[in-house]
């Protein structure tokens, strides 16, 4: 199914007539005739749910009489949990309505009067068809769509060639695969959100849909609307019910980024539906039950903020059920080559450009260049080089200024291949950090800008034991 293809308009359609009276039978099958329908042999009322599964889904509307009904309904509830239901078209006396609006609660698409008037049957039988069509037919735009977006996350993979990244991508094929909340951690732009959509998309929740709401990005007085909903008059404005994001990720996955710029009383809210799945839209009176798995995402201290009081404890605690951190660009550079390779080919192809390739030094550059602003300055960069430069090859003065300046401290050397530049780009620059500090490990980690650990362990890749400077007071062992 294409975007561009018309919603279906109406055709002859299979009808069937489920009745004790005769008469009414006799004026409910000349009407749909007239409408170009087709008439199924009157069914027996106490075959109308055997019938309907032998046709397999091939009768598209049932008109049925409401005095076939037990007070619970159940005959209508059968009709309406078949596999591939139709839609009931009930014919009931117009003197109850408070029933056919509890018909119409159970399952039942629409109820007409009995006696049946031929031009309110006829207009109530287009209606639901109608209605009925172009649910199908939105049911198939929501499957193109899942369908494109699952295709354009296959296109934009986790890239994990550096040992964090390696680690990363192994614990999301470990968590995707439970319901649990996970809180994804990291600095601005490194890609969060593409590790919340490789857990769902790895995930058993994969045909579900995928909501993402940018929680900084909304006052606190509409992001409850935008979270749970709000009823019709719930205040000025609400001219109508709408769903909430819980409620349009049921039995998918939530999105929720930069979930520390939440209000304390969104997040006890928040508490509540994660707890107990259920909440009340704005406005309302009854709680609505949902099935959504909750992914989070900060690039704030958490812990700082709940010791200021300006984040719940419970709701922290509760989000930190799996905890992911997502490495810095600078952590990460092994990754650099097939990032911009990636982002190369997707700017090309969007703008049908012929491929670009970099050159040597523009290569050095960008491994060397610390980026500040992670993956999302990498990918705008790359973007607007190739929008602005006219050659196939880009090269580095191409570059914006700020990755030239940082091109000469790799500038000495012209290693054969990206790995080998990076190994010693890495070199030069954690031997300086350690002689600028003493050979004090904890203190040339902070000067990088990673991990303690990090540092140890790039340190015993790059065999560089034997060239860091001695720490104070502690004399380096002899080895033979």
């Amino acid at each position: 199914m294409s975007f561009r293809e018309p919603a279906p308009s109406l055709a002859e359609r299979r009808v069937a007539i489920a009745s004790h009276d005769e008469e009414l039978v006799r004026r409910l099958e000349a009407g749909c005739r007239r409408l170009g329908h087709r008439v199924e042999p009157t069914i027996d009322p106490r075959q109308l749910i055997p019938s309907l599964k032998r046709l397999g889904g091939s009768v598209e509307l049932v008109l049925l009489d409401a005095h076939l009904l037990s007070a619970g309904g159940r005959l209508l509830e059968e009709i309406t949990h078949l596999e591939d239901p139709p839609a009931v078209l009930l014919v009931a006396p117009v003197s109850a309505p408070s029933r056919a609006y509890d018909w119409i609660e159970r399952g039942a698409a629409d109820v007409v009067g009995r006696p049946p008037h031929p031009t309110e049957l006829r207009l109530r039988i287009r209606r639901v068809l109608e209605a009925r069509d172009m649910g199908a037919h939105i049911a198939g735009l929501e499957r193109e769509i899942a369908d494109r977006t699952r295709q354009a996350f296959a296109d934009r993979t986790l890239v994990a060639h550096s040992p964090a990244m390696r680690d990363l991508a192994s614990t999301i094929g470990r968590v995707a695969r439970m319901r649990t909340t996970v809180l994804v951690l990291g600095e601005s732009g490194v890609g969060k959100e593409l590790v919340a959509r490789a857990i769902h998309f790895r995930s058993p929740r994969a045909d579900g849909p995928f909501i993402a709401i940018n929680c900084a990005a909304l006052p606190p007085h509409l992001i409850e609307s935008e979270l749970f909903g709000h009823e019709k008059g719930a205040f000025t404005g609400a001219v109508s019910r709408r769903a909430g994001k819980f409620e349009l990720a049921h039995r998918g996955t939530l999105f929720l980024d930069e979930v520390g710029e939440t209000d304390l009383g969104t997040q006890a809210k928040l508490l509540r539906v994660l707890e107990q799945q259920e909440f009340m839209r704005v406005g309302g009176t009854q709680s609505v039950r949902v099935d959504v798995r909750v992914v989070a995402a900060t690039n704030a201290d958490l812990e700082r903020l709940v010791a200021e009081g300006q984040f719940r404890e419970d709701l922290y605690y509760r989000l930190k059920v799996v905890a992911l951190r997502v490495p810095p660009l600078r952590e990460r550079r092994e990754d650099i080559p097939e990032l911009t390779s990636q982002v190369l080919e997707r700017v090309c192809r969007a703008n049908g450009l012929a491929p670009r390739r970099l050159a040597e030094g523009a290569e050095r550059a960008l491994l060397a260049y610390s980026w500040p602003g992670n993956v999302r300055e990498l990918l705008n960069t790359i973007e607007a080089v190739v929008v602005s430069s006219a050659g196939e090859v880009v090269e580095a003065a191409d570059l914006p200024a700020a990755l030239r300046r940082e091109a000469p401290r790799a500038a000495g050397r012209r290693p054969a291949g990206s790995a080998r530049a990076l190994r010693e780009i890495e070199a030069e620059a954690i031997v300086a950090a350690l002689a600028a500090e003493g050979g004090s490990r904890t203190r040339a980690a902070a000067v990088l800008g990673i991990g303690l650990r990090t540092l140890r362990r790039r340190i015993n890749e790059l065999g560089l034991d034997k060239d860091s400077p001695p720490r104070p007071g502690r004399p380096r062992r002899r080895t033979e």
